[in-house]
């Protein structure tokens, strides 16, 4: 991306979804070119228990999508022995990659030479995605400048005010069980 450049490479968003079961739930979404890891996880943050107060640590579900696969349960649990404690720990469900896989773009292209369309997203699809980006285009929204290997500019971190901070996902071979 040219230094000069005002093209958006990086987005972060704070949604809701608008029911009242999912009423005040925020949904915090970013993507950005030259992150410091690719990946597409989705963390879902449990409520903190009463038991545990203040915690910075919550239980969550953690599924990662891509490029490797795994589903992990943060919880906490007492820490052994008599006295009242607890300490974080993690369980995963990992998804060894086989050596005979084929490279995400060879596959997306033979899928298409085939006319097989499961891997594309369908135009529906496509156009909610663009119902919710659309008001935005041309807002005054600023464009903010973030060095390449960060998680983005400070700025986005407003959008968390009050919520904690932003999960920065590991690189893949960084995902392991949390130790006591």
């Amino acid at each position: 991306v040219s230094r000069d450049s005002s093209v958006e490479t990086f987005v972060a968003m704070k949604l809701g979804i608008g029911t009242e079961r999912w009423k005040g739930v925020p949904i915090l979404m970013r993507t950005g070119k030259l992150l410091p890891v690719t990946a597409t996880e989705v963390i879902v943050r449990l409520k903190p228990s009463p038991m545990h107060g203040d915690s910075p640590d919550q239980d969550y579900f953690r599924f990662r999508l891509g490029p490797d696969l795994s589903i992990n349960i943060g919880v906490r649990v007492k820490k052994p022995g008599v006295k009242m404690g607890s300490i974080p720990v993690e369980l995963s469900a990992v998804a060894q990659p086989r050596h005979d896989e084929v490279d995400a773009y060879e596959r997306l292209l033979t899928d298409a030479i085939h006319g097989d369309s499961l891997l594309f997203v369908r135009e529906d699809a496509v156009e909610a995605a663009w119902a919710i980006v659309e008001p935005v285009l041309g807002n005054v929204i600023p464009i903010c400048a973030y060095a390449p290997g960060t998680w983005g500019p400070h700025e986005i971190d407003t959008l968390v005010a009050g919520l904690g901070k932003w999960h920065n996902p590991a690189k893949p071979q960084e995902v392991r069980p949390r130790a006591a």
